[in-house]
């Protein structure tokens, strides 16, 4: 669509992931259920000077609407630490242990002393009006992951706490749920490096499926989120914030590019700001883009010290890439397969052990496309097709019946004798010689629905046609 090369199109990205346990300042879950309401609050807020004396532009922008921000707070979910009217609590080991293992993973070189920092955020997502974030691990020359279009740098990387939800937006009031406000949350930047909206999309993956080698990540819709920055020839930077889904990245891209390309065209500026992603593929104005004015240290936390007792509970796990070679390498399957296999959580040794008649290509298939079959659905076919009462070419309507709640006769599915069927090949080439082979396969094939394996069928029927 573009010549990515001749408009100089630089994109960088930041990956939040984030992570379980509990939240990074108090010991409030991290399930984020929002089951049970249990107190609800408002509150207006303020721009404030960072640490440079002035204030921020985005934080400006956000004070000049005058909104009024209604929190809501669920049983377990959120502490007065989340409200502001307490001092936060002890940092987050188990998190703050993990962003120094992923620190490692990248390569990347962690401080002597961690200082926590509050980032001014006026748009309501932070209910204090700010969001504790902390540098963790800086880049190296070795801190880059490999993609088919070139290597990307990894900048930096951050632990810090993630902002609220937006619930509904009401005239000037907007309702906010605490809880997923101080969710620890990882925040990875890349540099500049990548050069198309493809390689985008892959570097996003690359990065997101490291981070599944660590078993304290959440899973799940939101709890991984990419933001993109962009800049194309005589443009400015934009970062694209929101994307839902990594396969709309690339469109999303090109639409920005094109919006730049038509703003430069007319003989005007293109502004620096933060665009929202959204579901079309097109993007929208959210505010102008904040920055270094909005941080500033934050006074209740003390430093942390990076010291030799801390770094060596600084662990890498099996990273999920050499699983997913191992399990490929191990009972010959497909790198899809494996990949699949890997990144569902679905214990495949487990079910391999138990089910040895079953070949490892078949089996992997049906624990992905039936991962989701809660009600033991699968075990039942997987025992009648491990023991030979079934075969695999009566699996779906076996489970349509099933999930239909149908009683399920396995004498109708059960597989048939081909010495008998041969003679039936006989018998009707001898009544009906007219008939095709396409002719005689229809008949068979829907007497007997799937029992038989029809590569096999044709073999029969030619080699009989033949004499």
């Amino acid at each position: 669509m573009f010549d990515y090369n001749d408009l100089n199109l630089k994109i960088g990205l930041e990956i939040h992931q984030q992570l379980s346990n509990k939240k990074l300042f108090c010991n409030c879950s991290t399930k984020f259920q929002e089951k049970n309401l249990d107190s609800e609050f408002s509150r207006k807020l303020r721009a404030v000077a960072g640490e440079q004396g002035y204030v921020d532009v985005a934080a400006a922008f956000e004070e000049a609407k005058h909104r009024e921000f209604v929190y809501h707070g669920y049983k377990d979910e959120y502490c007065l630490v989340d409200c502001d009217d307490d001092p936060p609590h002890e940092i987050n080991q188990d998190a703050l242990l993990t962003a120094l293992s992923v620190a490692k993973l990248f390569k990347m070189n962690a401080p002597d002393e961690i200082q926590v920092m509050r980032k001014i955020i006026a748009d309501g997502s932070a209910c204090s009006s700010f969001q504790r974030t902390m540098l963790i691990g800086l880049g190296t020359k070795d801190s880059f992951i490999e993609t088919t279009q070139g290597n990307v740098r990894i900048t930096s990387l951050c632990l810090e706490e993630d902002a609220c939800k937006i619930e509904k937006v009401h005239d000037n009031r907007i309702h906010y749920s605490l809880s997923r406000q101080g969710i620890p949350l990882l925040e990875i930047r890349t540099e500049p490096d990548i050069k198309t909206p493809e390689q985008a999309k892959e570097a996003a993956e690359q990065i997101g499926l490291l981070l599944r080698s660590f078993s304290s990540i959440l899973r799940g819709i939101g709890t991984i989120r990419q933001d993109v920055n962009l800049s194309i020839k005589n443009g400015n930077r934009i970062e694209i914030k929101g994307f839902q889904e990594l396969r709309m990245m690339p469109k999303t891209i090109d639409f920005e590019i094109s919006r730049q390309i038509n703003i430069i065209k007319q003989g005007k500026n293109v502004e620096k700001e933060v665009r929202k992603a959204n579901d079309n593929g097109t993007t929208s104005f959210l505010r102008p883009l904040p920055g270094a004015a909005r941080m500033y240290p934050d006074t209740d936390i003390k430093t942390i010290s990076v010291n030799k007792e801390l770094l060596n509970e600084v662990k890498i796990p099996e990273l999920i890439t050499d699983k997913i070679i191992k399990l490929q390498k191990k009972h010959n399957l497909s790198h899809e397969l494996a990949s699949q296999i890997i990144k569902e959580n679905i214990d495949f040794e487990g079910y391999a052990s138990k089910f040895k008649k079953i070949y490892s290509g078949l089996l992997a298939t049906l624990l992905i496309n039936y991962s989701k079959d809660k009600k033991g659905h699968l075990e039942f076919v997987l025992q009648n097709l491990n023991s030979g009462r079934i075969t695999k070419d009566v699996i779906d309507s076996v489970m349509m019946n099933l999930r239909m709640n149908k009683k399920v006769n396995l004498e109708q599915f059960k597989s048939v004798n081909y010495s008998e069927i041969e003679n039936e090949i006989q018998e009707l080439i001898k009544k009906k010689p007219e008939l095709s082979t396409n002719a005689v396969m229809g008949i068979l094939m829907g007497k007997y629905r799937g029992r038989v394996d029809g590569k096999k069928l044709i073999e029969i029927i030619n080699k009989l046609s033949t004499k």
